[in-house]
């Protein structure tokens, strides 16, 4: 079967400026790997880790 993905697709509501923030700042512009690394980590999942912030706009100018 053509492009069947291994997960159910979710949805959440999030802001539009939040959203358009995350996809700037996400790794390559992933935003669903950063939400499912949060996820996994607030599980406590074996192995899981807190994926690493972007500098904050404040420390981009200092």
């Amino acid at each position: 079967m053509p492009n069947a993905p291994k997960t159910k697709h979710r949805s959440v509501r999030i802001e539009d400026q939040d959203w358009a923030d995350l996809a700037a700042r996400a790794p390559d512009g992933d935003r669903a790997a950063v939400i499912k690394d949060l996820v996994r980590w607030y599980l406590r999942r074996d192995g899981a880790k807190l994926p690493a912030r972007p500098a904050s706009s404040e420390e981009k100018t200092a």
